[in-house]
């Protein structure tokens, strides 16, 4: 038994009783979500290998059993509620709270409240291992995601949660997670997981991971994978048919095993997507509506990330009943803990001037008797992310690069001294700029700007984390204007408490590019309009600098034509 790639399916085949069986049953607490037919379409799947045999869509992993679909048992939504002095907080409270936190709740019309944020872990009523977990780790005041997320997640609502980085998103969706799964019935040997979690990147699949041990290090028989790419495939598989409670994964590689039958999706009531606009960006957009479309009726789903573009909102419509949308600060823009700083410098002298810059903070640290303050310098090619880094190392610099040329023992190697030493400068390219939360990064250095204000957003985002102060400085040339146009409108925004945000998303870059197209053609007209003479030449703008009227020019007057 084993999943059916789209490309395998077959229309014209009879529907799979078992995947009848999955999906007629009621429940009184989780949503029936109807996914355009869906249901009858993949169920009516068979394979093309040489037997013939159908196979279930709804597969049962390592389960040879035919019968193994009809007996699954039923996920059961855990009945919750906070403590008597959050249920006793009247309309006034309640706004008053969301206030103080800075957060804002929103329904569909005709939808029941949101429940009130909680701002104490013990006003939540979680399982008593979580609590001795989150007590373990020193954590004593939830932050304004998880003051909100949390109560909204552990009532069994969808939920659509929108904060800028380094708010705790993370533990705002693991812990409502696993109070979830330790409310279902045990998982068996070739059990598919309860709970799934989805991440753009092989970095944040396991700092996500390494969350959720973090909160489940009290429960003895409590496992989870982590399926991604870039690691060996045999050791996943093994622990996947041996039964895990959660999987974290990358899209394609979830789909990986899937379509090998090492795990299924009969058993999931629980999804997270997180940082679903990255992954949509990266075109793993077929590879979620796979998994959308054929896990159990019965189930929620939570979607977290720091912008929310409009083709989160399609997704959202399709997919989520009556989800809780939660914003809390300012998305999508900067943060006002972030001290921003843009420095026009040349192409040719950007590595001189970065490493000016560095030698100097590394001589002002060892002065004060400071271990020198974490560092990320962003880069836009991979190529020139090793030739930084070893520049900076030849200066006497404890550095290393993370790109995806490298292996993933490499980059796990490069994060783990970042993390805890000897590296104290991290030079990256953009698959570092998300969900990456280092402990204590100062500052944040663009060496090369990005194209977008949205990856501008996430890459500053590396500091100034969790309340914390933070610096990033840009360089940028006379080509990166239009964003460094956005980039000083933002900054005004913050310090003004201008509530405004710019839009995300493929849509919005769409509209940024045709800006930034119109705005050279203006440039271009203007400049030939200026002209002297009868006749225009259209030249381009590389060559713009070479231009000179056709008369009024004295002698050695084209000199100056050679500044550029």
């Amino acid at each position: 038994m084993s999943y059916v790639p789209p490309h395998l399916r077959n229309s014209s085949a009879n529907p799979v009783s078992a995947a009848k069986t999955l999906v007629n049953g009621n429940s009184d607490h989780f949503h029936s979500k109807q996914l355009n037919g869906s249901y009858s379409q993949f169920a009516s799947a068979k394979s093309n290998n040489n037997n013939g045999n159908s196979i279930n869509l709804w597969n049962a992993g390592s389960r040879s059993s035919g019968n193994y679909a009809s007996s699954v048992p039923e996920p059961v939504a855990p009945h919750w509620q906070p403590s008597d002095r959050v249920m006793q907080l009247n309309a006034e409270q309640v706004e008053e709270v969301c206030m103080r936190l800075n957060v804002d709740a929103t329904v569909p019309p005709d939808s029941q409240p949101a429940p009130a944020p909680i701002e104490s872990f013990t006003d939540m009523n979680l399982h008593a291992s979580t609590m001795k977990d989150i007590a373990f780790h020193g954590y004593t005041t939830p932050t304004s995601i998880q003051a909100q997320a949390m109560p909204v997640a552990l009532s069994g609502r969808d939920l659509l949660g929108c904060a800028e980085t380094g708010s705790g998103k993370t533990a705002a969706f693991t812990i409502p997670m696993i109070q979830h799964c330790l409310a279902q019935p045990p998982i068996r040997r070739g059990d598919g997981p309860l709970a799934l979690v989805l991440a753009p990147t092989r970095e944040l699949a396991q700092q996500i991971e390494k969350e959720v041990k973090a909160f489940s290090r009290s429960l003895d028989s409590f496992k989870t994978a982590i399926v991604v790419g870039g690691t060996n495939i045999s050791e996943q598989r093994s622990e996947l048919r041996a039964g895990v409670s959660i999987v974290v994964a990358t899209p394609g590689r979830f789909i990986d095993h899937l379509q090998q039958g090492n795990t299924s999706l009969l058993r999931i009531s629980f999804v997270i997507l997180d940082e679903a606009d990255r992954m949509l960006d990266m075109g793993f957009e077929p590879q979620i509506r796979e998994v959308m479309q054929n896990i159990p009726k019965k189930h929620q789903t939570l979607l977290f990330s720091a912008t929310m573009p409009v083709e989160i909102e399609e997704l959202a419509q399709e997919y989520f009943t009556d989800p809780v949308r939660i914003k809390v600060g300012k998305v999508s823009s900067p943060t006002a803990n972030v001290s921003q700083v843009l420095e026009k410098v040349p192409e040719n002298e950007k590595i001189d001037r970065l490493l000016d810059m560095l030698v100097e903070a590394a001589a002002q640290s060892q002065k004060c008797s400071h271990s020198f303050p974490l560092t990320i310098v962003f880069v836009e090619r991979k190529s020139r992310c090793d030739e930084v880094a070893d520049a900076l190392i030849q200066q006497g610099l404890q550095a290393a690069s993370l790109h995806g040329g490298r292996s993933q023992s490499e980059r796990e190697a490069a994060l783990h001294d970042f993390r805890h030493g000897p590296t104290r400068i991290l030079v990256a390219t953009d698959v570092a700029s998300r969900g990456l939360d280092v402990t204590g990064v100062a500052h944040v250095i663009n060496l090369n700007l990005p194209k977008t204000m949205e990856d501008y957003v996430h890459r500053i985002g590396r500091t100034g984390r969790a309340g914390s102060t933070g610096q990033a400085t840009s360089f940028y040339t006379d080509r990166d204007m239009f964003l460094v146009a956005q980039i000083k409108k933002a900054i005004q925004d913050v310090e003004s408490g201008n509530s405004l945000t710019f839009a995300t998303g493929k849509t919005a870059r769409r509209k940024e590019r045709e800006a930034i197209a119109a705005s050279k053609d203006s440039k271009l007209t203007l400049s030939k309009l200026s002209m002297v003479g009868s006749t225009a030449i259209n030249v381009e703008d590389k060559y713009r600098h070479m231009m000179v009227p056709a008369v009024g020019r004295k002698e050695g007057s084209a000199d100056d034509a050679w500044d550029d």
